[in-house]
C-alpha cells in the first residue's frame, strides 16, 4: 500500500470515529506541542493564506529546537496543567506568544501565554499602531 492509499484509509478512519483517536493525542503535552508546530509552519509556509501576510518570510525555529525548549520550560507544564484541569476551556489553553510580532518563532521571541492573554496582546498591539 503506498503513501496516499493509506492516508486515504486513515482520512475514512478519521471520518467514522469522530477523529477520537487524534484528538485525545493532542491534549497530551507531546500531542499537543506536534499540532503547535505544525500550526506554526502552516503560518509560516503559507498554508494558512488568510494570514500570510503577517508571517511571509519569518523565521521558524527547528522542531525538536521547539519541542525541547517547551518540554523543559515550567511555563508550559503550568499553563497545561490548567487548561487540563479547566477540562479544556479555550481561553486558558497553552499559546505561544512571538513577543515581537515583526520577527518569527525563534527561542529569543516567543513565550507560552494562555489564549485569552495572546489574543488581548494582539487585540493591544493592533491598536496601539
Amino acid at each position: 500500500m503506498n503513501r496516499e492509499e493509506k492516508n486515504k484509509k486513515q482520512r475514512e478512519r478519521r471520518l467514522l470515529n469522530g477523529n477520537k483517536t487524534t484528538k485525545k493525542y493532542e491534549k497530551t503535552k507531546m500531542g499537543f506541542l506536534v499540532r503547535c508546530y505544525r500550526n506554526m509552519k502552516s503560518r509560516i509556509n503559507g498554508v494558512q493564506k488568510a494570514k500570510f501576510h503577517l508571517y511571509e518570510g519569518k523565521q521558524l525555529m527547528d522542531k525538536l529546537e521547539f519541542y525541547n525548549y517547551s518540554l523543559s520550560n515550567d511555563t508550559f507544564h503550568f499553563l497545561f496543567d490548567v487548561w487540563e484541569r479547566s477540562e479544556y476551556d479555550r481561553k486558558l489553553t497553552p499559546s505561544l506568544d512571538r513577543v515581537d510580532s515583526s520577527k518569527g518563532y525563534s527561542l529569543d521571541n516567543i513565550e507560552w501565554v494562555t489564549h485569552s492573554e495572546n489574543s488581548r496582546r494582539g487585540a493591544v498591539s493592533r491598536h496601539s499602531n
